[in-house]
């Protein structure tokens, strides 16, 4: 499915896609990127394991994380298992270059990936962080979900690699993406 735009408009119809597509494949593990906890709220206990990556914490502003510790704990009862890491495909790199300026490996890997969406950027960038986590599991192919800013547009089936072998990622299928 190609959604003529991007944004969270598409959020509920993504979510049903991928989980059609997690029972038709026999997937049991979905990773979904979510800040404010809205898009993993549509998918909690509605697959066997559901793992909502946030932002890492200090993204928005020093110190602080923009996921509510209130529903950080309503989705943790509901079942979901909840990561705020640093994020494999900026993290340091992204201190260097705003500090040095120029791009360095990783953000050209981002952008480059960015090419088919924002969306397919972070299913890639939010699978190998649940992965490097130990909150899937190696060497099976999960659902990732995302989106373009805010909301969810995009779902891939994909076989994370750990970041240390990040090359070795396999994205199997685009179930839906602006």
């Amino acid at each position: 499915m190609y959604w003529k735009s991007a944004g969270p408009s598409h959020s509920a119809a993504t979510v049903e896609l991928a989980l059609g597509r997690a029972r038709e494949a026999g997937i049991a593990d979905i990773v979904v990127a979510s800040c404010s906890g809205a898009t993993a709220s549509l998918l909690a206990g509605r697959a066997a394991n559901v793992v909502c990556v946030t932002h890492a914490q200090g993204f928005a502003a020093p110190g602080e994380n923009e996921m509510p510790a209130a529903v950080r704990a309503e989705l943790t009862a509901r079942g979901v298992k909840v990561l705020t890491t640093t994020h494999v495909l900026s993290g340091a790199e992204r201190g260097m270059s705003r500090k040095f300026g120029g791009a360095y490996p990783v953000e050209v890997m981002a952008h480059t990936l960015r090419m088919f969406g924002q969306g397919v950027k972070v299913c890639v960038e939010v699978a190998v962080m649940a992965l490097d986590a130990g909150l899937i599991p190696h060497g099976r192919e999960v659902i990732a979900v995302a989106g373009t800013g805010q909301g969810a547009d995009t779902a891939v089936v994909i076989r994370p690699a750990h970041a240390a072998n990040i090359f070795d990622t396999y994205i199997t299928e685009i179930i839906c993406k602006p």
